[in-house]
C-alpha cells in the first residue's frame, strides 16, 4: 500500500466519508504487516469545508500561478522594485478574486477561510506545496509574511533634512524603522492572527451545522424509507383482507345454500315418512280384511 496514494485518495473524496475511509486504510495496512504506515494513515486530519473546496481546486492554473506570484513577491521586496511589487499584488488579488467568484456559492465564514488560505499559498511555499498536491487539512493563513497579502510598496526616499535642523545617526534612523515595522508587524500579525482564529472558529461551527443538517438528511431518507416500507405492508395487508372477506362471504353463501337444502331435504324426507306411515297402515288393513275371509 502506497501512503501517497491513500492521501490522494481521502483528500480527493467526499468529506463525510474521509474517517471511514482513513480508518479502513488504516485497518488494511496493519493486517498487512505495515505498523508505521498504518499510523501515517491515521494521523491524517480531516479537511474542513474550505480546505476541501481547494483541495478539488489542486493543479489549477489559479493555483499554479499564486504559488509562483509568491516567489516572484519576495524577489521583488528584496530588489525594493516598487512597481514590480504593486504589479504582482494586483495580480495576487485578482486570482484571489478569480477563485472566490467561481466559488461563491460558500458561506461568508468558509469563504474568508478559503481568501486567508489563498493569500497563505503565496506566502508560504510548504503552504502552497500543499495546496499543489491537494493535502490542506485546514485553512492556512498567510501572518508570517504580510507584506506579501498588505500591498506594500517601499517608501520613497526622503529629502535630506534642512541644515538647521540636527540630522539624526544612521543607526538612530535604523532603530526608529526597526521599531516601526516591528509595531506594525505586531499589530498586523495580532490582527490577522484574531482574524484567522474567528474564521477558523466560524468554519468549524459551519462544518458542525453541515454535519448536522446531512445527519438529519440521512434520518429523513430512513423514515422516507421506512414509510414507503409500511405502505407497501399495508397495501398488501388490505389485499388479504379482502381476499379472506371474499372467502368468507362465499363459505356463508355456500352455508346457507347448504341449510336451504338440508331444510328442503328434511321437508321431502318427512313427506316420505309420512307417505310410508299412510301406506304401512292400509297394508295392515288390508291384511286384516284379508284374514277375515
Amino acid at each position: 500500500m502506497d501512503f501517497d496514494k491513500v492521501a490522494d485518495e481521502l483528500y480527493a473524496g467526499d468529506p463525510a466519508e474521509f474517517v471511514t475511509v482513513r480508518n479502513q486504510r488504516a485497518k488494511e495496512a496493519k493486517a498487512a504487516g505495515e505498523a508505521a504506515l498504518a499510523e501515517r494513515i491515521r494521523a491524517l486530519r480531516k479537511p474542513t469545508l474550505a480546505a476541501t473546496i481547494l483541495n478539488r481546486r489542486a493543479g489549477s492554473p489559479e493555483l499554479k500561478e499564486l504559488a509562483q506570484l509568491g516567489e516572484e513577491l519576495r524577489k521583488a521586496h528584496s530588489a525594493l522594485a516598487g512597481a514590480e511589487l504593486r504589479k504582482l499584488t494586483r495580480r495576487r488579488q485578482e486570482l484571489v478574486n478569480q477563485v472566490l467568484h467561481d466559488e461563491r456559492s460558500m458561506s461568508e465564514p468558509v469563504a474568508r477561510e478559503v481568501e486567508a488560505t489563498l493569500e497563505a499559498v503565496v506566502a508560504d511555499p510548504e503552504v502552497a506545496a500543499l495546496a499543489l498536491a491537494g493535502r490542506l487539512s485546514t485553512g492556512a493563513d498567510s501572518a508570517g509574511d504580510q507584506w506579501l497579502t498588505s500591498g506594500f510598496t517601499p517608501r520613497p526616499k526622503r529629502e535630506p533634512a534642512p541644515e538647521r535642523e540636527k540630522p539624526a545617526t544612521v543607526s538612530h534612523l535604523d532603530d526608529r524603522r526597526k521599531a516601526k515595522r516591528k509595531a506594525a508587524a505586531d499589530a498586523a500579525s495580532k490582527a490577522e492572527q484574531e482574524r484567522t482564529a474567528k474564521a477558523r472558529e466560524e468554519a468549524e461551527r459551519e462544518q458542525k451545522r453541515v454535519a448536522e443538517f446531512n445527519r438529519l438528511r440521512r434520518e429523513a431518507a430512513d423514515l422516507a424509507k421506512a414509510r414507503k416500507q409500511a405502505e407497501i405492508d399495508l397495501s398488501r395487508a388490505e389485499r388479504r383482507a379482502e381476499k379472506s372477506t371474499e372467502k368468507a362471504n362465499d363459505l356463508r353463501r355456500r352455508l346457507a345454500d347448504a341449510e336451504l337444502e338440508e331444510e328442503a331435504a328434511n321437508g321431502e324426507a318427512t313427506a316420505a315418512q309420512a307417505t310410508l306411515d299412510d301406506l304401512r297402515s292400509e297394508a295392515k288393513r288390508i291384511d286384516e280384511a284379508l284374514e277375515r275371509f
